[in-house]
C-alpha cells in the first residue's frame, strides 16, 4: 500500500493582500501575495501597483531572479541601460545582478504580477514601509469587487 500525502494549499484573495508603500514618495504600492512569512519558502509574489508616470527605483539583486507579467497597463523596464515597452500579458525576466526598473508610460495606473526567487530580504523591505489599502480601482483590475464588501 502506497501513502500518499495531500497538502492543503494556502488560498488567498485579494482582500487578504497586506499593502506596502515602500518609501513615503514612492509612486508604486506592493501588494504581497505570498512570501516567506505566509508561505514558509523562499520567494515573494506581489502584485505591483504603479501610478501614472510612477516606477520603482533602479535597483538589483545579488542572487535573486525576477519576473513581472503585466497585468495591466503599459510602461517601460529598463535593465542594464537597455529599454523594452511593456504592455498587458508581456513577461519580463530579470536575471541577478541585472540593475532595473519598470516605469508606468501609461495613461492609467500600470498593474504587474511580481515574483522574486529567491527572496533575498525583499518581502522583509515591502514589510518595513508604510501599510495602505487597495482602493476600489485595484479591486476591479484584480477581479474581486466583492472582497470589498464583508461576508
Amino acid at each position: 500500500m502506497s501513502t500518499t500525502k495531500c497538502v492543503i494549499p494556502v488560498i488567498k484573495s485579494p482582500k487578504d493582500y497586506q499593502v506596502y508603500r515602500i518609501s513615503p514618495h514612492d509612486s508604486n504600492r506592493l501588494a504581497i501575495i505570498f512570501d516567506s512569512t505566509n508561505a514558509n519558502t523562499s520567494l515573494t509574489c506581489c502584485v505591483e501597483i504603479f501610478d501614472v508616470g510612477g516606477q520603482t527605483p533602479p535597483n538589483r539583486h545579488q542572487w535573486a531572479v525576477e519576473m513581472f507579467f503585466v497585468l495591466k497597463g503599459e510602461g517601460i523596464a529598463i535593465c542594464d541601460g537597455k529599454k523594452v515597452a511593456i504592455k498587458t500579458g508581456d513577461s519580463i525576466l530579470v536575471p541577478p545582478t541585472g540593475t532595473h526598473l519598470i516605469k508606468n508610460t501609461g495613461n492609467s495606473r500600470l498593474y504587474t504580477l511580481t515574483v522574486m526567487v529567491p527572496n533575498e530580504d525583499f518581502s522583509e523591505l515591502i514589510r518595513s514601509g508604510t501599510r495602505i489599502e487597495l482602493d476600489a480601482e485595484d479591486m476591479a483590475v484584480l477581479g474581486r469587487v466583492d472582497a470589498l464588501m464583508p461576508v
